[in-house]
């Protein structure tokens, strides 16, 4: 980023280069040792290329064109690991909701910023307002944290909230969404999320697959300039008429409200009595659309959706409409954000959007998929153990 280096951060810049050059005067043929920490998904390879050149791409950008890497691109020598360890920095979270899946961003985030002796300081989430973000922004500035983990909640009102972290010596790192106008490598140093249309094909394949190939499906969609979410949506849509063409899509219908998707959904069922499928964008706002699916006691209506949760997984360990459930590779992704940061710190440049690979998570396995993305086994309330 260009910021100016402060005092501290030149001194940890300066001594990274110094054992740098130990290192290469001892050994010319010595290898960096790194540690991308990129968690193998569970499940069917989603990363595949696509079968030919008919098929729908999985290329994707970033809000600013950004072409994505992966995790294994942001790797830090020991030597650059001791230079950030030596310089007793903090960090804070501004997030812009609560779920399993920020909370598991933050743990993956944590455990490396501890690797690197960083200490965490606040965490924050705005409720999807971002009246409160703009308030908690403030908050967390007052503790002068040297490391800002951010995600936008409304990318237009944010590049106002966030000027202040532009303004100081703080170093921004984005989960997914930037505020509006801000490029990598200027306000901030990086994006880190996940593979946007391997998980489109993803919750396409869980679907499909669960249907036999055939079927009417109800299509939710996030209707907001949202570049993550627009772009997943899409891709599940493109992947979903290639790969199961006997597959309608009868019904599409756009919001911005997760709490609306209940009374969304009763009204999609009530109008296409043959529907068997509802793809959701994200967990919470499927919750509700179980719910109505219960409601209105469907039982052969099948529910995929993105991120793990605790209410859906234990739907689907139960047998019940949700039938698959996409993680993001949240640990990896948290792991990454806490790395990128470490890059500003030493006046690295970074790679300005690194993606990880999603996790397909069934009742097959729910154990080593939950594993996987969140680093522990789903809780009893999941299992019924």
């Amino acid at each position: 980023m260009n910021k100016p280096i402060t005092r501290r951060r030149s001194a940890v810049i300066a001594g990274a280069l110094a054992a740098s050059l130990a290192l290469a005067g001892c050994s010319s043929d010595a290898e960096p040792e790194g540690d991308s920490s990129t968690a193998s998904p569970a499940g069917d390879d989603v990363n595949a290329v696509a079968d030919d050149a008919t098929s729908p791409s999985l290329e994707f950008a970033g809000p600013n064109g950004e072409v994505p890497g992966t995790l294994d691109e942001l790797v830090l020598t020991e030597d650059e690991s001791a230079a950030v360890a030596d310089g007793d920095y903090t960090a804070a979270f501004v997030w812009h909701t609560s779920s399993e899946f920020v909370s598991a961003v933050e743990k993956g985030a944590v455990a490396q910023f501890e690797d690197l002796g960083i200490e965490v300081v606040a965490s924050t989430e705005a409720g999807f307002d971002a009246a409160t973000q703009a308030n908690n922004v403030e908050s967390v500035m007052a503790l002068e944290p040297d490391i800002i983990v951010a995600i936008a909640v409304d990318p237009t009102s944010a590049a106002q909230s966030f000027q202040p972290i532009v303004d100081s010596d703080t170093t921004l790192v984005i989960m997914t969404t930037p505020p509006a106008g801000y490029t990598a490598g200027e306000e901030f140093v990086a994006i880190v999320t996940e593979s946007l249309t391997d998980a489109g094909r993803a919750n396409a394949e869980l679907l499909g697959d669960e249907l036999g190939g055939e079927g009417e499906v109800a299509y939710l969609f996030h209707d907001a300039d949202f570049w993550f979410t627009n772009q997943r949506d899409e891709a599940f849509k493109d992947w979903l008429a290639y790969s199961y063409p006997e597959i309608e899509i009868v019904a599409e219908q756009g919001f911005t409200d997760e709490a609306r998707t209940e009374e969304i959904a009763a009204a999609l069922l009530l109008q296409n009595p043959d529907l068997t499928g509802v793809y959701v964008p994200w967990a919470t706002a499927a919750q509700g659309v179980l719910a109505a699916v219960k409601a209105a006691g469907r039982s052969d209506v099948k529910i995929v959706t993105n991120d793990l949760d605790t209410t859906l997984a234990a739907d689907m360990n139960a047998g019940g409409p949700v039938v698959g459930l996409v993680g993001n590779g949240s640990l990896d992704i948290g792991r990454g954000l806490a790395i990128a940061a470490a890059y500003d710190l030493l006046d690295k440049e970074a790679p300005a959007l690194v993606a990880s690979p999603p996790v397909k998570v069934t009742v097959d396995n729910l154990v080593d998929g939950w594993l996987a993305d969140y680093g522990a086994e789903p809780p009893s309330s999941v299992t019924g153990d």
